[in-house]
This record gives C-alpha cells, sequence and structure tokens, in this order.
C-alpha cells in the first residue's frame, strides 16, 4: 500500500551542463499516507525506468546480470510495522499471516471450553445491561440540565448492551434453546428500533465475507465511480465517512434493515414477523412515552440515549475492520484465516465500556467463531495471544486511532487500499481538513 508515484524519473541536461551529482533520496512513509522531502522521491518499483545519457557520446559497457535475493517486504521488518503503530495508534500491528494457515487451523487452537454456553453467565449479561439500563434512565430523570450529557453517555452505553445479547442470540451463543434466542434477540433489539431477524441475516453475511470488497454486508471502503457519480453525493459522503463517520450506523440501518429486496424467498416470513414487532414498538412505545413525559421528554429518555448507542455501533464497527494496513479483496483474491485472524482488530477501551458491553470489542475471537459466547471472549483471545499473537492487531481506543479512521481511511485503492478524499477532490474536502486540525494527534 505504498504511495504510487511514477514508475520513472527523466531528468534532461543542456549540452553544456555537467553531469547531475548523485543526491540522497530519503523519505518516510506508510501505507496510504506519503511524504516527500525535498531531495527526493519514493519510488514505486524500477520498472521502465529511464537512466541519465549524457548529450556526449558514451561508451557502451555491457553488462553480466547476477541473481540478487529479493528484498524483504517493508511490511515483514518489526521495526517498519513500530512505525505504523505510532502513525495510526496501534498498540501492535501483525505480521501478514501465512497462506497456507487456514481458519480451521485457528478454530482447532482455541480450547473448546471457549466455546460451552453457561446458562447463568448469560442470563448474568441481561441482568447487567437491564439493571444499568434503567439506572440510566433514572439518571436521566433526576439530572440537572448540565449532567444530562453524562446520563445520556451512560444509558446509551447501557442499551448498546442489549444489543450485544441480541447479538449473541443470531449467533446461536446464547442459549441452547433457538426459541428462547429468537425471543430474547427479539425483545433485546426492540429498544434500538432494529429489526432482529433482518439484523441477524446481514449480520451472517458479514462474517461469512469480512473484508470481502463487494460482498462484506458491514462497511468497506467508498468505491471512486460513486465518489465521481455526481458533485452532491461526493459532499455527502465526505461529511459521512468523515465528520459524521461516528453515526453513519444510522444510514446503514435504514438502507440495510427494512428493504425486502435485500433478502432471500426463504428469509422473507421472518423477515416481515421482525419488522411488525419493531413498527409495534414504534406504535405503542413511542406515544406512551410522549404522553408520559412529551416531546421532550421523548428526546430526553429515548432519542439521546439512541444516538449513543449508535456512536458505540459506528465507532465499534469501524475500528474493528478500518486501518490503512488492513486490505479490502475481491472474491478470487480473498483469504478467511486472513481476514478473520489477520484483518480484525482488537481493541480495548475503558472498563465500564467493556462491562457494559460485554465484551464485544474482544473482536478477534468473535470473528474466527461467532459461536464463542461472549463471555468466553476474554479466555479465547488470551489463547490466541499465546499461539497467533505475532500475527494479531491490536489497540487501545484513542484520539489518533480514531483521526486516522476519519481522515485516511476513504476511498479504495487496489495498490494503497485507501486514498483519502483530500487527494481526489481537495476543493470540497474542507470538512477533513478541519478534522486533522481539531482533533488530537495522540495516541
Amino acid at each position: 500500500m505504498a504511495c504510487t508515484l511514477a514508475d520513472s524519473l527523466l531528468l534532461l541536461m543542456g549540452s553544456h551542463q555537467k553531469p547531475a551529482q548523485r543526491r540522497n533520496i530519503a523519505a518516510r512513509y506508510s501505507p496510504g499516507l506519503c511524504n516527500i522531502n525535498r531531495d527526493g522521491l519514493i519510488l514505486k518499483g524500477f520498472r521502465n525506468q529511464r537512466h541519465l545519457i549524457p548529450r556526449k557520446k558514451v561508451t557502451v559497457i555491457q553488462a553480466v546480470a547476477v541473481p540478487v535475493a529479493p528484498a524483504p517486504s517493508p511490511a515483514d521488518s518489526s521495526e517498519y510495522r513500530k512505525q505504523l503503530c505510532e502513525s495510526y495508534g496501534f498498540n501492535q500491528i501483525g505480521e501478514p499471516l501465512p497462506e497456507n494457515v487456514t481458519i480451521k487451523d485457528v478454530i482447532d487452537s482455541l480450547p473448546k471450553k471457549v466455546f460451552e454456553i453457561d446458562d447463568v453467565k448469560a442470563w448474568k449479561s441481561v441482568l447487567i445491561s437491564v439493571t444499568s439500563y434503567a439506572l440510566g434512565l433514572f439518571m436521566i430523570s433526576k439530572a440537572p440540565w448540565y449532567l444530562l450529557p453524562l446520563a445520556w453517555a451512560w444509558t446509551g452505553t447501557a442499551i448498546t448492551g442489549f444489543f450485544v445479547i441480541g447479538h449473541d442470540c443470531a449467533h446461536k451463543s446464547f442459549s441452547k434453546n433457538k426459541l428462547v434466542e429468537d425471543i430474547v434477540g427479539t425483545l433485546a433489539f426492540l429498544p434500538l428500533i432494529y429489526p432482529y431477524e433482518p439484523w441477524r441475516f446481514k449480520h451472517d453475511r458479514h462474517h461469512a465475507k469480512t473484508n470481502m470488497l463487494k460482498e462484506d454486508t458491514a462497511w468497506h471502503p467508498v468505491w471512486k465511480e460513486e465518489f465521481d457519480s455526481s458533485p452532491l453525493l461526493r459532499k455527502a459522503i465526505i461529511y459521512g465517512y468523515g465528520p459524521f463517520r461516528s453515526w453513519m450506523s444510522i444510514a446503514h440501518w435504514l438502507l440495510w434493515h427494512f428493504d425486502l429486496k435485500k433478502f432471500r424467498p426463504t428469509e422473507i416470513n421472518r423477515v416481515k414477523i421482525s419488522l411488525a414487532c419493531v413498527f409495534a414498538f414504534i406504535a405503542i412505545g413511542w406515544p406512551l412515552i410522549i404522553y408520559k413525559t412529551g416531546i421532550m421528554g421523548w428526546i430526553k429518555f429515548w432519542l439521546m440515549p439512541w444516538l449513543g448507542y449508535h456512536f458505540w455501533m459506528s465507532t465499534f464497527t469501524m475500528v474493528h475492520h478500518t486501518a490503512p494496513h488492513i486490505p479490502f479483496k475481491y472474491s478470487d483474491e480473498w483469504n478467511a484465516a486472513q481476514a478473520q485472524l489477520n484483518g480484525t482488530v482488537h481493541c480495548d477501551y475503558p472498563q465500564w465500556i467493556e462491562i457494559l458491553c460485554h465484551d464485544i470489542n474482544v473482536h478477534i475471537p468473535h470473528h474466527i467463531s461467532p459461536r464463542i459466547p461472549s463471555y468466553n471472549l476474554r479466555a479465547a483471545h488470551k489463547s490466541l495471544q499465546e499461539n497467533w499473537g505475532k500475527y494479531l492487531n491490536e489497540a487501545s481506543w484513542n484520539w489518533r486511532l480514531m483521526k486516522t479512521i476519519m481522515t485516511v481511511c476513504h476511498v479504495y485503492d487496489k495498490e494503497e487500499n485507501y486514498v483519502g478524499f483530500e487527494r481526489l477532490a481537495p476543493e470540497d474536502s474542507y470538512p477533513i481538513t478541519v478534522l486533522k486540525k481539531v482533533m488530537p494527534d495522540h495516541a
């Protein structure tokens, strides 16, 4: 993903000029970013490169080709990966996973106990979410106006825990009883206005085709053709993938979960049942909230926590699968083990977030096998660290990590993975320029 520059450099000399002196070429670079100093350029490869030829007569010397061992890839250098960590806000960037490693190899290395469902632990997570959500609503009702943002942050995080419970139900890792899982999953998603079955069908495809360019149903880079299609859409994309990216899951929720055309005929009946449940909650729940507390009460008690949930939904999703060094690939180039182990990010968040969100950010083992219950993810991750540790991408949530994602990871490019909006449309990329200025640069 090194920066793409011209493959050749031609310097023309006048007939009376002295031969050019050799100059040092030096530059620091990282995938998706390119810094060029005043003394030289980073060149990508040497094919078709032209040489300096003075205009006076020269003597041709025939050279003998000597086989030379290929230089190691920059990605194979620990020092290079360390520089990327500092640049991107990561704790560790994993080494490339060998081609012969399969997803089965990784699954087989995990202890069998991490796949076991424990009903007590499962219902304990429900108790934590219900209690923390009730506490959040109580805080909203009692907090003075200047403390409401803190109450909303807590309550939005608490109902994100509801999503994680439904998430476990969808992956059949909550209960051994499928009917119980469907009921709990549907109820857990209702306060979020998420239709359970449409989300489950879509999410299963995300796991089957993680970081596959066209098939992954989670987020992926912007297509250049889409970016260039119209000035209005371009500006919307720049704002959506820039300053509003922490709430982009709202657009994703609307586009993906309510359109019956996006589902197979065998899925339609279950999708319709979920949609009916969601619309029933809206028809009964919202008027009841408004009747008891008024429109401002609906905003305070439902809308603001819901926006808090979508902040985490968006943030978690983009952190788990988005970094300048993590490629999206076409299906014929895709490798399951590389995408799930080497292309998924583990991120540590503050402890209260981890507790309320049931360790959903211990995300690599979840992509190795979605059947691992959320309460076993840490044990599974410890096993992965012991057996596959050098291949893992790990971070702690920080400003630099978010800044990298929001200001660099934009339009898909096969060579670089991502090209920033500023390079393609500098005149429209003022929101990205502002983000670079106002977002802190420390990890």
